[in-house]
């Protein structure tokens, strides 16, 4: 999702940073804040599928048709803490940790899109569920894309925050971003906590960083070409996805839906929860 950001260079100075701005954020500058969440509502089932050379975590609430939840870089099942409890009501949610992230392992390849999406299809081939619809936050919302114009026929629709296409549609801005740079800490205090290897957040970085700088790369044909309907939300203080590049992907998107959201930024599920809430559910009726 970032072009050239070294996190690893940054955390011990611009993360005290961070955390100082968000403490001091002003009531209505909601999307100067952070509150990260620590942990996941307990899941009715949890488990590891062995796929692609690592085991890849999971989780299940509720029932109903399945909605699939795809996390953004460095973050884990944790980001959707506030989002699945109003999704499980009425639908089979299953939680993923990408390769690497959370609970889940990863070996020596090299990270891509593709790569993480086979991954979540053969969780989803497990647990034999044929087509889902995805909720997918920043690089969740690239493997759902990767998905709309791969997998067509695993993917039913899509409801992706944050998310961009090309690494053209990043804010520059976002290397030195007070904001990000405290989320990355927060990251790596959560990695510690539930990572198989918990002293390689550095490492883990550093090869999340190389796939940012040159992925996702899709051409606009290949988003004209997407037949699942996917609603494109994008908050208009987003610290790292361009505004215009957003609003751009959704026009290439036959039949997208462009979902702008005021005062809140790349966080928006942990800023505006149920604001979010809502219109996810009324996306998924």
């Amino acid at each position: 999702m970032l072009s050239t950001l070294n996190p690893i260079a940054r955390i011990s100075g611009a993360i005290v940073a961070g955390i100082i701005l968000v403490s001091a954020a002003n009531a209505e500058d909601t999307w100067k804040t952070l509150p990260f969440p620590s942990s996941y509502p307990e899941a009715a089932s949890s488990g590891y599928s062995e796929v692609n050379g690592v085991e890849i975590f999971h989780a299940e609430w509720g029932v109903g048709d399945p909605v699939i939840l795809l996390h953004g870089g460095l973050g884990s099942i944790e980001a959707f803490a506030n989002q699945i409890p109003a999704i499980a009501a009425e639908h089979h949610v299953i939680a993923i940790d990408s390769r690497g992230h959370g609970r889940s392992s990863r070996d020596t390849a090299t990270y891509s899109y593709e790569l993480m999406t086979s991954d979540v299809l053969a969780v989803m081939d497990e647990m034999n569920i044929e087509t889902a619809t995805f909720i997918g936050w920043s690089d969740g919302g690239i493997i759902s894309l990767e998905l709309a114009i791969n997998h067509p026929t695993r993917i039913s629709k899509a409801f992706v925050i944050g998310t961009n296409y090309t690494t053209a549609g990043v804010d520059p801005a976002v290397e030195t971003d007070e904001v990000f740079g405290a989320y990355v800490g927060a990251a790596a205090e959560l990695y510690a906590k539930n990572s198989k290897t918990p002293d390689q957040f550095d490492a883990f970085v550093g090869a999340i960083a190389e796939m940012w700088g040159t992925q996702p790369n899709y051409t606009e044909a290949q988003l004209q070409s997407v037949s699942a309907p996917i609603t494109v939300a994008h908050a208009l203080e987003d610290e790292a996805v361009l505004d215009a590049h957003a609003e751009k992907m959704a026009s290439l998107l036959t039949g997208a839906t462009y979902m702008p959201m005021e005062g809140v930024s790349h966080f928006a599920m942990w800023q505006a929860p149920e604001r979010l809430n809502t219109a996810i559910l009324d996306f998924l009726k």
